[in-house]
Formats: C-alpha cells, sequence, structure tokens
C-alpha cells in the first residue's frame, strides 16, 4: 500500500474531530481539516506532524509553492508560519463536557498585520463567530491617556492618524486565552505612530468564559 493510500485510510479511523467521537485533539483536527480551508494538502500536513513529533523542522511546500512550517504542537493548539508574511492557528476550546469547537485565526503583514477569527465547529462547519467573539477591540480600547494630555495638539494629531483599526490576534498555547495588539500605527506616518505609541497599552486579553472569549478585568 502507498503512502498516499495508507494515510486515507488511516484518517478515516483516527478518533478526534468527527461528530460521533468524544476524543478530540488539535493534531487530529488539523489532519481532518478540509482541503478547501488550508493552505497544505493532507500529505504535506501529515508530514509537518510527523516532522515535529520526531523533533524535526516541520516545513512543507504549500499550495502557493512556498514553504510553510509548523512551529508549535500542543494537544489542543496549532501554530503555522504558512508563509513569510503569514501565520495561521487554531485552538479547541470547550463549550461542554464533551464539546469543543475551533478557533481559527489567520494573520497577514504587509507591513502592519491584521489578523481575522473565524470559529468551527469539530467537523468543520463555520460557526457564527459572534457567538464566541461579540466585539473586536477598538483603538479607544487601547488608549491611556491622561486627561491633560487629550486636549493637546501632537496628541490630537496623532489620534486622528489612527482612522482604522488594525488588530493582531495571538491565541496561547496553553492557556484558554486569546491576546489582541494594535497594529494600527504600524501603517501610520513614523513621526505620528511614535507620538501616539506612549499612550497605548501593550495588549489586550481576552479569556475564554462561559463559552465565548471576554475581555479580561
Amino acid at each position: 500500500m502507498n503512502r498516499i493510500s495508507s494515510l486515507l485510510l488511516s484518517l478515516l479511523f483516527l478518533p478526534g474531530c468527527a461528530v460521533t467521537s468524544s476524543a478530540q485533539d488539535a493534531k487530529t483536527c488539523f489532519l481532518e481539516m478540509p482541503d478547501s480551508l488550508s493552505l497544505l494538502s493532507a500529505v504535506s500536513r501529515a508530514d509537518c506532524i510527523d516532522f515535529l513529533e520526531n523533533k524535526m523542522k516541520a516545513e512543507v511546500t504549500n499550495r502557493l509553492g512556498s514553504k510553510s512550517e509548523m512551529k508549535v504542537l500542543t494537544e489542543s493548539y496549532i501554530l503555522l508560519q504558512s508563509t513569510p508574511q503569514s501565520t495561521w492557528q487554531m485552538k479547541l476550546l470547550p463549550v461542554s463536557k464533551k464539546k469543543q469547537v475551533i478557533c481559527v485565526i489567520s494573520t497577514a503583514c504587509a507591513p502592519a498585520c491584521d489578523s481575522h477569527i473565524r470559529f468551527y465547529s469539530t467537523d468543520w462547519q463555520e460557526l457564527n463567530a459572534q457567538k464566541y467573539l461579540s466585539e473586536l477591540p477598538t483603538v479607544e480600547d487601547f488608549l491611556h491617556v491622561p486627561s491633560d494630555t487629550v486636549a493637546t495638539s501632537p496628541y490630537q494629531e496623532s489620534r486622528r492618524q489612527a482612522d482604522i483599526t488594525l488588530l493582531k490576534a495571538e491565541l496561547s498555547a496553553h492557556e484558554n486565552s486569546l491576546h489582541f495588539i494594535l497594529t494600527t500605527p504600524d501603517y501610520m506616518e513614523k513621526s505620528q505612530a511614535d507620538k501616539l505609541r506612549p499612550y497605548l497599552k501593550q495588549q489586550l486579553t481576552y479569556q475564554w468564559m462561559k463559552k465565548k472569549f471576554l475581555p479580561k478585568e
């Protein structure tokens, strides 16, 4: 039996993400992900896992003809460097004793990084993201500005240039948390960005509570 046929047969009988299965882990979900949702083929995804588990560099050729590398693999989390300018993360999150959802974050940097967050069932049906993350943070959520600074013209000018919200989102490999970094300054004029940075919080953390991500108090 050739390697591809053996892989396909093994996927049919792997426990993990099938609706009827109670055991779920990131590795199996990653293997069973539809090709339409992945930059990697089923064989390349399996190779990444094999390489990493054998302490080898988990680098494969993706569908674009460039290199992708699996950086982190835990029971509930995967991080891929999809291309030199983009990353892909997935995290299994509990919604009951036997049920989980998959959070997927795709981030592209060109040069300012911006992330897109989606949620899926464990058989890879897309879910309503607002059910699990009702609101994304805005620029205002990152600002920590003394009252006597708000009226000053240098601050006002730099704040006006921050006219769109660009966010880099990062899932924790070992905790059920989500971290947001404001990347809007990376697209602004450097002089104005430098004036705004002292008033920005380094990151905002959301915790998985009550079956959704909520801002950490």
